[in-house]
C-alpha cells in the first residue's frame, strides 16, 4: 500500500521553534521551513530572530519573528496569538530556548538556581501549554524538547543546569503519556557538545573543562555534532512517519553512551 502522507497538508504545519534567533533552534527552523512547514521564531533577541525569519522569506519560505523570554508565560501567551492570527493553528512546538552556567554546587545561589530552572525548564512547560490546546483541537501534534546528554550522565559544576534539563525530560516523558491518546506525540532530543555560539562562548571563557578538538577525538564518530544534526533529527520526529515515537529519549551524540 502507497503511504501518501507526504502531502502538502502534511508539510504545511505550522511550527514554533523556540530560541530560534541561533543555534540549534535556528538550525530547526530553517530546517523546518526547508520542509514547507511556517515557522514562528521566538527569541529573547528580536533582532536575530527577525533576521533570521527575513533570510528564510527570502529563500521562499513562510517565516515570522517574535521576540520574547520564555519565562515570560503573559509574553508567551501573546506571542502565540499572533502566530495563530498571522500563520494559523500550531502543530508544532519545538523548544530550544535555554541557558547554561557554571559554579560548583555549594557556590549556586537561589537566584541562580531560580534563574536556570525558570528558562529551562519552566520556560519549556510555558510555551507547550500554551501550544498544546491548537494540537488538542487538531487530533495532531508534535513536541519536541532539546534538553541535555549532561541531564542524562551528571556534570561537574553544573548542578542547576543538569537538575533543569533533567525536568525537561521528565517532562517530556509525562506529556507522552498524556497527550499521546489525542494524536500528539513529545520526545526530547538531549545533545552531547553541539557546536554552537553558546558552547564556543563556554569555551573561550574557560568555563569548560575540556576543549571541542579533545572532545571530538573522545567521541565514537571523532567528530563534535552540528546545530543541523540536531535539526535533522527533530524534523523526523515532527513527520507523520515518526508518529509511533513517543515519549522517547532521542540522543543525538555522536555515539556517547554506547
Amino acid at each position: 500500500m502507497v503511504d501518501n502522507t507526504n502531502s502538502v497538508e502534511a508539510t504545511n504545519r505550522v511550527a514554533v521553534v523556540t530560541g530560534a534567533g541561533s543555534g540549534i533552534g535556528l538550525s530547526v527552523a530553517r530546517q523546518l521551513a526547508a520542509l514547507h512547514h511556517p515557522v514562528a521564531l521566538l527569541d529573547r533577541s528580536g533582532a536575530a530572530a527577525q533576521k533570521a525569519a527575513e533570510e528564510l522569506n527570502e529563500q521562499g519560505a513562510t517565516a515570522r519573528a517574535f521576540e520574547v523570554d520564555v519565562v515570560d508565560r503573559p509574553g508567551v501567551d501573546a506571542a502565540l496569538e499572533k502566530v495563530r492570527a498571522e500563520l494559523g493553528a500550531v502543530k508544532i512546538m519545538v523548544t530550544s530556548a535555554g541557558i547554561e552556567a557554571t559554579a560548583s554546587f555549594t557556590d549556586i545561589d537561589l537566584a541562580d538556581w531560580k534563574r536556570i530552572i525558570d528558562v529551562n525548564l519552566t520556560g519549556t512547560f510555558n510555551s507547550v501549554q500554551s501550544a498544546v490546546p491548537d494540537m488538542i483541537e487538531a487530533g495532531w501534534g508534535r513536541i519536541i524538547t532539546i534538553s541535555s546528554s549532561s541531564a542524562q550522565s551528571g556534570a561537574p559544576d553544573r548542578a542547576h543546569y543538569v537538575a533543569s534539563k533533567g525536568g525537561v525530560i521528565a517532562l517530556t516523558k509525562a506529556l507522552a503519556y498524556e497527550l499521546s491518546p489525542k494524536g500528539i506525540t513529545a520526545n526530547t532530543i538531549p545533545p552531547s557538545i553541539i557546536d554552537t555560539p553558546m558552547a564556543r562562548a563556554a569555551e573561550e571563557s574557560g568555563e569548560m573543562l575540556i576543549n571541542f578538538e579533545a572532545l571530538a577525538s573522545m567521541t565514537p564518530v571523532r567528530r563534535t555534532g552540528t546545530p543541523h544534526d540536531v535539526a535533522a533529527a527533530t524534523a523526523f520526529l515532527c513527520s507523520d512517519d515518526a508518529g509511533f515515537i513517543t515519549g522517547q529519549i532521542i540522543g543525538v551524540n555522536g555515539g556517547w553512551y554506547l
